[in-house]
């Protein structure tokens, strides 16, 4: 995490999931131990240097474990440690309210 006075929790919780992929990459983190290039896969339209550069922001805040079995070819596998699995319940909640905004919000048509 980026140091700096923070003195609110949900700030902190801002910083360390703040950008357009982190909250994406925990969620197919989620669901089990993933490959370079399956991550990029999943989230499509992220750029090899962007995943990069998320992936290793989220393993210094501890969020997740990154394998290297140092192999040639290269293999590395990344998973959620247990402080970036403690985020399931928030991510849960996440859906839950987009599921119940696309069923009851409507938009309001400008004129």
């Amino acid at each position: 995490m980026r140091k700096k006075d923070i003195f609110c929790p949900v700030e902190t919780t801002l910083s360390l999931l703040s950008g357009k992929w982190k909250l994406m990459i925990i969620h197919y983190l989620l669901e089990g131990t993933k490959r370079f290039n399956q991550l990029q896969r999943d989230l499509n339209g992220i750029t090899h240097r962007t995943l990069s550069k998320q992936l290793k922001e989220m393993e210094e805040d501890g969020l997740l474990i990154r394998k290297d079995y140092g192999e040639i070819p290269p293999r590395v596998e990344y998973s959620l440690s247990p402080l970036g699995q403690s985020l399931d319940s928030i991510l849960s909640s996440m859906h839950a309210w987009g599921e119940y905004y696309e069923k009851k919000a409507t938009p309001k048509a400008s004129k």
